[in-house]
């Protein structure tokens, strides 16, 4: 097979929940532990980190991969999901997986996974690991995919646990409260190992520090840190949400510099945060896509993360706001269309996934609460609208999923975009 057809295997006889959902979700870490166990446990030759949370834990995760790669650590990055090319998932120094490697190891390992049935993120996080060890990587930042106590990802003994924040998504497998949530994420909190926690609410302070203690892990609250370490320090991600991942990540550095002892000097962490989508790759977190009329896209999919989107557009200045739109039929719908500006021009569409909520259905919840807008049948024809009716001064604004957010960055050469 080449890396073309590796990666219709991969998505056709692995369940994947970024095309599915629900139905590729696997209770329980069986499958993990056995991969685990057939490539040599690989997870044990490196160092890692380990990022969980509802929102913003993408970012920190590319964040803290600038940083150490800045500082000189060989480091892999494993996140979820990707926007363009599966190989986004595992980088080493922000370069991707090679499709050699992705082919290699399937075809080597098929043999022995075929009969586990694993999902998708079980027999890609195994690949990751194998990857990282193979490569000889100082350090691994290790995002979680969904959740923590039962993730995947959770068989790595790290040196730091980062939790960014709780908010309502993937409520039928998390739980329906915060708490519930809360509880889950907390799974990654291990015995003896400091946790930083981003953001809290009553609700969720008390679980995350219940469990640090039971754990014996230390805990530190971002929230409680007013130091300045770095002053004047400049964060190339420009979203107003990131200045809470700022503050997380400023409480972890000292940590990894003190507890476990990371060589971060001051121009390491400058560089890595100023310069953390050309050292990592990241995309999709308000970004600018073009001037005149403006074109942003941000990969906000929850009720958490698109309040900040929200926010971050009432601070812009424009004639007429116009938001192109779609969502995956799992997501609080009604939660989001709730927050959504009733003043803006909208342009519904639909992504490019199993997963994507009809734009007809989408419209018509949205115009019951006061949203006005047309369909359209896909992102790229949903853009050149809203771009043929826009003025240089007006604001085009991209996204409600991640896979809208996909389909946009796929287009952009077709529609002229930076």
């Amino acid at each position: 097979m080449d890396y073309k057809d590796t990666l219709a295997y991969l998505y056709n006889s692995t369940p994947m929940f970024q095309q599915v959902g629900g139905s590729a979700y696997k209770e329980g870490l069986d499958n993990t532990l056995a991969l685990d166990t057939h490539l040599g446990h690989p997870h044990r030759a490196f160092r890692t980190i380990h990022v969980a949370g509802t929102n913003g834990k993408g970012s920190c995760s590319h964040t803290l991969a600038a940083i150490l790669q800045s500082a000189g650590y060989r480091t892999g990055l494993y996140t979820s999901p990707h926007l363009l090319d599966f190989r986004e998932r595992i980088r080493i120094d922000g370069k991707p997986v090679p499709e050699a490697y992705v082919v290699d190891f399937v075809e080597r390992e098929r043999a022995f996974f075929e009969p586990l049935h694993p999902s998708f993120f079980e027999l890609t996080t195994a690949m990751a690991f194998r990857y990282f060890a193979d490569e000889g990587v100082d350090v691994a930042v290790i995002e979680v995919g969904m959740g923590g106590r039962l993730d995947c990802t959770n068989i790595i003994r790290p040196d730091l646990c980062i939790i960014t924040n709780i908010s309502f998504d993937h409520t039928q497998f998390l739980g329906h409260t915060l708490a519930q949530i809360a509880a889950e994420k907390a799974g990654i909190i291990k015995p003896g190992i400091p946790v930083v926690i981003g953001e809290t609410t009553p609700e969720t302070r008390t679980v995350f520090f219940r469990k640090a203690q039971e754990a014996g892990a230390p805990i530190y609250f971002a929230e409680e840190n007013d130091r300045e370490d770095y002053p004047g320090l400049e964060f190339e991600l420009k979203g107003i949400y990131q200045q809470k991942n700022l503050r997380t990540l400023l409480t972890a550095l000292p940590l990894l510099k003190k507890e476990a002892g990371y060589r971060l000097d001051e121009q390491a962490v400058r560089n890595g945060f100023a310069h953390v989508v050309e050292l990592t790759g990241l995309m999709g977190r308000w970004q600018k896509l073009h001037d005149h009329p403006t074109l942003m896209c941000d990969t906000g999919h929850n009720v958490g993360g698109i309040g900040y989107v929200v926010e971050q557009l009432k601070r812009q200045t424009y004639r007429t706001l116009r938001i192109v739109i779609g969502m995956v039929n799992d997501k609080d719908i009604g939660g989001v269309l709730a927050l959504l500006p009733r003043e803006a021009t909208y342009y519904f569409t639909r992504a490019s996934v199993k997963r994507a909520l009809p734009e007809e259905e989408l419209a018509r919840r949205a115009h019951e609460t006061g949203l006005r807008g047309k369909c359209y049948p896909d992102v790229p024809t949903a853009v050149r609208a809203a771009q043929k009716e826009s003025l240089p001064e007006d604001f085009i604004f991209v996204g409600g999923s991640n896979f809208i957010v996909a389909d946009l960055l796929a287009h952009r050469n077709a529609l002229n975009l930076d």
